[in-house]
């Protein structure tokens, strides 16, 4: 195969990928994921730290758990800001996010998309000694390197014909009961959740911004 039908095929695969959010109810094979970590794991990362793990949850009573998690602190936020006078943003968070937030719920498999804390010889020898950034700074670092990975993940499972769906609504309101729920160590930080199975429903394709738009050359 020559190198530019190799750059056509994986062209399609990135045009191609949807997010989905209704799957059927056909399994995902354990070793199926274990292929898609296998490809996440090849992702790039600063100075090589690696800083990801990810769990993922088969079973559909943990699924629903934590969907319902993720209502719990929706319903909390809107009571909240109705109580501050804003009915229309609580309704509309209940309404539009709510749903939108929660679209793992059928998925027969949720990967917990875990970002680890940026630690490599730099950082011990250099880094530190010199107090180049704070704490937050590296938290950051494990984040980045994470989302390669999880975009990784996604191109290969589409590539497989599974579907995905990257959420970050049960991150924003429910980070910490999701971490004790599963367990999680507390240096840990949740990057994103990915719906995963196979594809019930697939949307067409959203229109992007065009390339004059993002891109900017300097010569």
């Amino acid at each position: 195969m020559t190198n530019h039908e190799t750059y056509a095929q994986l062209k399609h695969i990135i045009h191609d990928r949807r997010s989905v959010r209704s799957f059927t109810e056909r399994p995902v094979d354990k070793e199926l994921i274990r292929e898609l970590i296998d490809c996440a794991r090849y992702a790039p990362s600063d100075t090589n730290s690696q800083t990801w793990e990810f769990i993922a949850v088969t079973r559909p009573e943990t699924i629903r758990t934590i969907e319902e998690m993720t209502w719990e602190q929706l319903r909390g936020r809107a009571a909240a800001a109705e109580g501050d006078g804003l009915v229309r943003e609580a309704r509309l968070l209940l309404k539009s996010f709510g749903p939108y937030a929660t679209a793992f719920s059928n998925a027969p498999v949720l990967i917990i998309c875990l970002a680890t804390p940026y630690t490599s010889k730099f950082r011990e020898k250099i880094f530190d000694p010199i107090q180049l950034a704070p704490e937050e700074v590296w938290r950051e670092e494990g984040i980045k390197s994470s989302c390669l990975a999880s975009q990784n993940l996604m191109l290969a499972a589409h590539a497989l014909g599974l579907a995905t769906c990257p959420m970050t609504g049960p991150v924003l309101l429910a980070e910490e009961q999701l971490k004790a729920y599963l367990d999680i160590e507390a240096s840990r930080q949740i990057n994103m959740v990915i719906a995963l199975g196979y594809p019930e429903v697939t949307p067409g394709k959203l229109p992007r911004k065009e390339i004059d738009e993002i891109l900017r050359f300097v010569d």
